[in-house]
């Protein structure tokens, strides 16, 4: 194992830089940070550049024998804690951490899938992170992703995902426009929620949809609902009259999946 004791080293350099969006875009590398997310990495056999470790934290209670077998193969790097303190992105890091290559950046889309989530200016990490996580859980592959989203490799995003990352391809958008009106031509229908929506998620047929979530404060904007085919709303008994983006999701992948299941289940 390869120790670094300085600061100024170039490896560290680089690894600190990937803490900002232009050179993770640059390096086309990410970070990810804890004993979990690196046995998921592992587990799903994705691009391990390099693998640091604080000095100390390989302790068996913190890194079982035969997780450090496994990161034995990669090319591992040996940091003091101060050091490590310089690259980490978490307040209390367990002091393990990859630098990971991402995917091929080809966005071409699957159009075989039942549905395809897209993202319009969905801005805070911590949502982001979730979707991806919901999507992963009803075995959805592929998102799109407008420019005006956060970044899906960000750590915070990263860390929500829980490992979904390495599963789901991120399309990114320049144009989510654009790229919607593509997909229309491939079948599809943009389906969006909406405030003022006249149909509720229990009222719509999942297939071959494309399904707008927006941003935060201002839902989806008006030049996708322009071109949506269909509008859903979450029926709800309160009196709070919307949910957190993130949350509206899984509730809407969730009325899919129990369609899903439905149909599945006629069809045996």
């Amino acid at each position: 194992m390869q120790k670094i004791l300085s600061k100024d080293n170039k490896l560290i350099k680089h690894i600190k830089k990937l803490k900002e969006k232009k050179y993770r875009d640059e390096y086309e590398e990410y970070i990810i940070e804890g004993v979990k997310l690196i046995k998921e990495a592992i587990n799903e056999k994705v691009n391990i550049l390099q693998i640091v470790i604080c000095e100390g934290c390989d302790k068996p209670e913190i890194i079982e024998s035969h997780l450090k077998y496994e990161i034995a193969k990669y090319e591992c790097i040996s940091v003091p804690q101060n050091i490590f303190e310089i690259i980490s992105s978490v307040e209390n890091p367990q002091g393990i951490l990859a630098v990971i290559k991402k995917e091929s950046s080809e966005n071409e889309i699957d159009y075989t899938a039942d549905i395809i989530v897209a993202m319009d200016d969905v801005q805070d990490p911590g949502n982001v992170g979730t979707i991806l996580r919901t999507m992963d859980s009803v075995g959805l592959k592929q998102v799109l992703v407008s420019k005006g989203s956060a970044d899906c490799f960000n750590p915070k995003v990263v860390r929500s995902t829980m490992g979904a990352i390495f599963r789901i391809k991120i399309i990114e958008c320049e144009d989510l426009k654009v790229v919607l009106e593509k997909c229309k031509k491939n079948n599809y229908k943009i389906m969006v929620t909406s405030l003022d929506a006249k149909k509720t998620i229990y009222e719509v047929n999942y297939n071959k949809k494309i399904i707008v979530v927006g941003n935060e404060a201002n839902g989806v904007s008006k030049k996708i609902k322009n071109i949506s085919d269909e509008k859903i709303i979450i029926p709800m008994l309160g009196t709070t009259e919307s949910l957190n983006v993130s949350v509206a999701t899984g509730v809407v992948l969730y009325e899919y999946t129990r369609q899903k299941m439905i149909d599945n289940s006629i069809k045996k």
